[in-house]
């Protein structure tokens, strides 16, 4: 089974448009998986028909049992996360305030504060219009463990992909370089970078490169709005050089892109035949990669 993970160093370089459109060239062939879960969006473009729905749990967070508690106030006072509050006579935990370390539960002398796994999200398996099926999440406000949510939407699109008998999954990565972008190339076949020509862009293109150099992972490179900076663009093909990155494809600002976004379609399912052309031999040139 191969996975192609697209990511990019930041945010707004088109990553989730493009691997959108890959999804739709590649129809019924792959199985999605939307990895970015802090800010899920390819759902936008997909329009998911949510088949199956499960509920997220991870990490910890303090839980007082009220009937039990005596009011000593001990759990408030060495609590250095302010997460302990005195409200209508009774102690409670602010649950965006609280890291789940267990401190309050251990020094509770009637044992009232125990260590829960909090609802953080939800994850689905949904049918899309191109006719294959999608593993996407939502991880809820003020909640971390993103790349255990990360982890838990690979897992469930790999089984599905089994399950269905696909050999191919494609994978919408969370920019920058955290916990949840390790947790999407963690098993990558491919990785595909999405930069822009820009200080930032190719600055956060070879941090992100750093972080797939020690997985070991082959990767290819798309320029995205490669004509509105040529020569950051060509410093941008002189790093893919140096560092034996395949340039896949270079493509043109248009606001063909934005149109298609606000229409709820891919760059590909408008009449624009350069940038289908563009697109069409990208995904046969990320093909062939995998091989």
């Amino acid at each position: 089974m191969k996975e192609i993970v697209v990511i990019s160093g930041k945010g707004g370089t088109g990553k989730t448009s493009l691997t959108a459109a890959f999804a739709f060239l590649a129809g019924e062939d792959v199985i999605l998986a939307d990895c970015d879960v802090d800010a899920a969006d390819m759902h936008l473009l997909m329009k998911p028909d949510v088949a199956k729905r499960e509920d997220f749990y991870s990490g910890e967070m303090a839980h007082v049992i009220q009937e039990n508690c005596t009011l000593c106030g001990k759990c408030q006072e060495i609590c250095r996360f302010g997460a302990i509050k005195f409200e209508k006579d009774q102690y409670i935990v602010d649950k965006l305030s609280c890291e789940g370390c267990g401190y309050c539960a251990r020094i509770c002398p009637t044992k009232t504060i125990i260590n829960e796994k909090p609802q953080v999200g939800e994850w689905y398996i949904s049918n899309v219009r191109t006719g294959s099926q999608m593993v996407h999440a939502r991880l809820n406000i003020g909640a971390d463990n993103s790349g255990k949510l990360v982890a838990k939407v690979k897992n469930e699109a790999r089984n599905l992909a089994e399950s269905v008998n696909k050999n191919l999954i494609l994978i919408d990565g969370s920019p920058g370089i955290g916990c949840p972008v390790v947790s999407s190339l963690s098993g990558a076949s491919l990785v595909v970078l999405v930069t822009e020509p820009s200080i930032s862009g190719l600055h956060d293109l070879k941090r992100v490169y750093q972080l797939v150099k020690t997985f070991n992972i082959k990767a290819g490179c798309i320029i995205n709005k490669a004509d509105i900076n040529t020569q950051k663009s060509k410093e941008i093909k002189s790093f893919l050089k140096e560092n034996n990155i395949q340039l896949i494809t270079e493509l043109p600002y248009t606001e063909e892109f934005t149109k298609a976004m606000t229409s709820g379609k891919t760059i590909v399912e408008i009449e624009e035949k350069e940038l289908s052309e563009l697109m069409l031999n990208a995904w046969n040139s990320i093909l062939s990669l995998t091989l």
